[in-house]
């Protein structure tokens, strides 16, 4: 059973830098996507960036040019470095990842309480992490 457990929040200015990391028990390379989501307060959960089985990624519009996400199989690791932190990045990010796949691109998709890596066949992100906060202030 792969656990996820996320690191590096904090609270830092507008402008600044973050990097998260997410330490899975198992290894990342059995993950067919892993990606970090973000919850405002008030607000739905939101994707943030996707890394796919074979190395795509696939980031919201609102952190392109900003965020990076990367992955250390090595390591079990995904990380997420976050850069020109804006007051809207604030938030609870998660780690999240789906074991199992198929031959698709992993996807950022929430609604109605699910984020979905594939939202035409209903698949689900399947593990969780507990969140780390970030709070961006102006």
């Amino acid at each position: 059973q792969v656990q996820l457990l996320e690191s590096g929040g904090g609270s830092v200015q507008a402008g600044g830098s973050l990097k998260l990391s997410c330490a899975a028990t198992t290894t990342t390379s059995s993950s067919y996507c892993m990606a970090f989501f973000r919850q405002a307060p008030g607000k739905e959960r939101e994707g943030v960036a996707t890394y796919d089985f074979d190395g795509t990624i696939i980031y919201a519009e609102t952190v392109k040019g900003r965020f990076t996400i990367s992955k250390d199989n090595a390591k079990n690791t995904l990380y997420l470095q976050m850069n020109n932190l804006k007051p809207e990045d604030t938030g609870m990010y998660y780690c999240a990842a789906l074991v199992g796949g198929g031959n698709w691109v992993c996807e950022l998709y929430c609604g109605g309480g699910d984020c979905y890596a594939n939202f035409p066949l209903g698949v689900r992100y399947n593990r969780w992490g507990q969140g780390t906060q970030v709070t961006v202030s102006s």
